[in-house]
């Protein structure tokens, strides 16, 4: 009877352990599906910065055509920010390097932006989706960026 306890208990610990292994690669594979710039292209104030930060900075970068359309709420249009991929890009240089802005290394609510973004995405949404999906969300907190 002990030895039957225990074995359930083994086998309930393993099956965990398995869940929780399988959560870990799904939620990986999630942002692997997207377009994301390599993690050695950032800054070293990015890479060691929290994860979901690190992930918002890779997408944002490697995703321009997305992120310009998408507005930020967080009252940055105040310094000048045009969208929320001015969250994390200043500009480009003459040879195309990417010059980062470390807004968003700070803010949590230009970073929830683009994870919506990015969950959104994964869904099959289209851009215009997704914008109308932040406007309504993220409007409770200020005005939008977007001119």
């Amino acid at each position: 009877m002990i030895y039957q306890a225990r074995k359930t208990l083994l086998i309930s610990l393993l099956g965990i352990l398995l869940l929780g292994f399988l959560s870990a690669c799904s939620a990986q594979s999630q942002s692997n599906n997207l377009k994301m710039m390599p993690m050695d292209k950032m800054p070293a104030e990015v890479r060691t910065a929290p994860s979901v930060v690190q992930q918002a900075y890779q997408f944002a970068a490697a995703n321009p055509n997305i992120m310009q359309r998408i507005p930020c709420y967080c009252g940055c249009g105040n310094i000048g920010h045009t969208s929320n991929y001015s969250c994390y890009i200043k500009s480009s240089d003459a040879n195309g390097k990417l010059i980062f802005d470390d807004h968003a290394l700070g803010c949590s609510l230009c970073v929830s932006i683009t994870q919506d973004t990015m969950r959104l995405l994964q869904q099959g949404k289209s851009v215009s989706e997704i914008k109308a999906y932040i406007d309504s969300t993220y409007s409770q907190y200020g005005k939008s960026n977007m001119p």
